[in-house]
């Protein structure tokens, strides 16, 4: 079995992030569009405005996710969103998503956060399993609304 490395991103890691993400984005049924993931990818990175941590087992990078620290006004508390999580079709099955979202939680217990918050579609059941599996409980309590603003 293969060692599984998850680290946090450099400026290196830019170009293959970006290929996951631009992934990510079709499985939410966008377009292709790798020009437009690179510039969000690196926008993020290069104004420290998410935290990215990548995972593989050698070269190239296979996983990653991005996390997004925020508030929560009742707790009256930072916390952080993991907003994306992908990891490449060929690599999926050996725990990279699991040792992610294990060093996610490390990441915000060691920076103070009280607590991470994730959304994913209803139809990915193998995500729902892994959070699930590691202690993440649904909330049965609040809905989730957005709404596109539009110029």
């Amino acid at each position: 079995m293969k060692t599984i490395v998850v680290r946090p991103a450099v400026a290196a890691d830019i170009d293959p992030i970006a290929s996951l993400f631009d992934a990510y984005r079709q499985f939410y049924g966008q377009p292709a569009d790798l020009a437009l993931a690179r510039r969000f990818i690196a926008d993020r990175f290069g104004k420290q405005e998410s935290v990215l941590l990548v995972a593989g087992t050698g070269a190239p990078i296979a996983a990653f996710c991005q996390l997004y620290p925020t508030f929560c006004s009742v707790e009256a508390r930072k916390i952080l969103t993991l907003y994306d999580l992908f990891v490449a079709p060929a690599a999926r099955q050996h725990g990279l998503g699991r040792a992610l979202l294990l060093a996610a939680e490390q990441f915000a217990k060691d920076e103070g956060y009280a607590r991470m918050d994730l959304t994913t579609a209803r139809t990915n059941a193998p995500a729902q399993a892994l959070y699930e599996s590691l202690g993440w409980q649904r909330d049965e309590v609040f809905f989730a609304y957005n709404r596109h603003i539009r110029p």
